[in-house]
């Protein structure tokens, strides 16, 4: 039974409003392609925490909820970043008092090892045990995944050359990197002999599922999908990267920054 959550809806809306404000006073439209992915990055967030998948999770289903972690990390970041046009984010991110912050933050190593504390710390038992699944913060906890996977994956998608994107070589083992943590997390949790969350212990378990099984399901999910998903990257930067003509770099580090091509004209 789908039973949806108002604040969620609402914050969409306010994302919506947000992305159709800006293009209106920016006087630009977005391309095709960048109004369907935003459209499509505020849908899969929807589906991932209100209706059944949310419910399964309530319900204790362990393999639901690290399902629906995988659409906030790996699915609704990239789809908002290739979303987003540069011209709409620019004045915000080049604005004076959040430029210092967003140099720091959006840097590779930055955005890579705060994603992997965070993740790695949401699934240690006792502080999943004790803030994962209580109310207050359950759904901040949707907002954090989101925010450290947009982190994450700025160095590959960003639409700013003003914060521009790794080359190619640096990306492919940017994604290699990441397998490390993923694996760290996920090998202990498939691999357990016991259950590792006492959440998951009481109660009845979707789909007929002992809690162990459902651990198990949930640890191969992560482990297996993060590792399928991540060589479908892969595969495609080499496809990119093959129509580049041997190019390293990727064409939005190679787009003229508008900010420096006016002051260039100005002081001719």
């Amino acid at each position: 039974m789908w039973q949806a959550d108002l604040a969620p809806l609402a914050a969409l809306i306010v994302l919506a409003a947000a992305y159709i404000g800006s293009s209106l006073s920016l006087r630009q439209l977005p391309t095709g392609r960048q109004g369907a992915g935003f459209v499509a990055a505020l849908v899969v967030i929807w589906l991932a925490i209100t209706g059944p998948l949310d419910q399964l999770i309530r319900e204790r289903s362990f393999a639901a909820y690290i399902f629906q972690q995988m659409l906030l990390v790996f699915i609704v970041p990239p789809l908002l970043l290739l979303g987003l046009p540069g011209w709409m984010l620019r004045p915000l991110m080049l604005h004076r008092l959040v430029r210092p912050v967003a140099r720091v933050l959006t840097r590779p190593l930055v955005g890579f090892l705060l994603f992997s504390a965070v993740f790695t710390l949401i699934h240690y038992p006792t502080v999943c045990d004790r803030v994962c699944h209580v109310d207050p913060f359950y759904g901040n906890l949707h907002a954090v995944l989101l925010f450290v996977g947009v982190l994450l994956w700025w160095p590959l998608l960003s639409p700013l050359p003003e914060y521009p994107r790794m080359t190619y070589p640096m990306q492919i083992m940017y994604l290699f990197l990441l397998m490390i943590p993923m694996t760290a997390v996920a090998a202990p949790i498939t691999l357990a002999n016991s259950i590792l969350y006492v959440f998951y212990v009481g109660g009845t378990h979707p789909f007929g599922l002992t809690p162990m099984a459902d651990q198990v399901l949930g640890g191969l999910i992560m482990w297996v999908g993060q590792g399928i998903y991540i060589i479908c990257v892969f595969t495609a930067i080499f496809y990119r990267w093959s129509l580049r003509d041997d190019q390293e770099e990727p064409p939005i580090n190679r787009e003229p920054i508008p900010r420096l091509t006016t002051f260039a004209i100005h002081h001719r």
